[in-house]
């Protein structure tokens, strides 16, 4: 790589690097070509991108910015997951690509400002998904005007009740 080749390529890093909420940190060492392959077509329908990386660089890339702790962690063999829009789900993956290839191990997280270890990442991934988080607050949002309609409702519903009883009472009667 000759110099203009590294300053793109920190530059392109650093974009990546800001542009995620979560960033993951791994360790491939002993993973055969097929599972690195596996591993980056299961990214791509989530929108985690899967790169392995030049140490120097990255601390390079991360220096000056909120992701500057993670320059001690760029040793050795490096994949860096990058989240796309929904971390959680990129969390969730990384789990379940772990599952899948053990050789695959978690160095540090980075979500939300904060540096995170392997059981970090598996809080991450246990919240709920974008659209479980969406579909509670609609949930909620709708909880209030249905109990205003119960409420509402509840004197003329009473009152039918109430006269249907009566007239079941006079048809027994007589």
């Amino acid at each position: 790589m000759n110099r203009e080749q590294k300053e793109a390529f920190i530059e392109d890093v650093r974009e990546q690097f800001l542009a995620a909420p979560l960033v993951i940190l791994t360790d491939w060492k002993g993973s055969t070509v097929a599972e690195m392959d596996t591993l980056r077509r299961a990214c791509e329908p989530v929108g985690v991108q899967f790169r392995v990386v030049k140490n120097t660089l990255c601390r390079r890339a991360v220096q000056g910015t909120e992701l500057e702790p993670l320059s001690d962690h760029f040793k050795g063999n490096i994949g860096v997951f990058f989240a796309g829009e929904d971390p959680i789900a990129a969390a969730k993956l990384f789990r379940e690509q772990k599952k899948e290839n053990e050789k695959l191990i978690c160095r540090v997280g980075f979500f939300e400002g904060t540096l995170l270890d392997e059981k970090g990442v598996d809080t991450v991934a246990d919240l709920p998904s974008r659209e479980e988080l969406l579909v509670t607050l609609l949930r909620t949002i709708q909880e209030g005007p249905r109990r205003v309609l119960g409420v509402l409702q509840g004197p003329a519903r009473d009152l039918l009740y109430l006269l249907n009883n009566y007239a079941a009472k006079l048809e027994d009667a007589g």
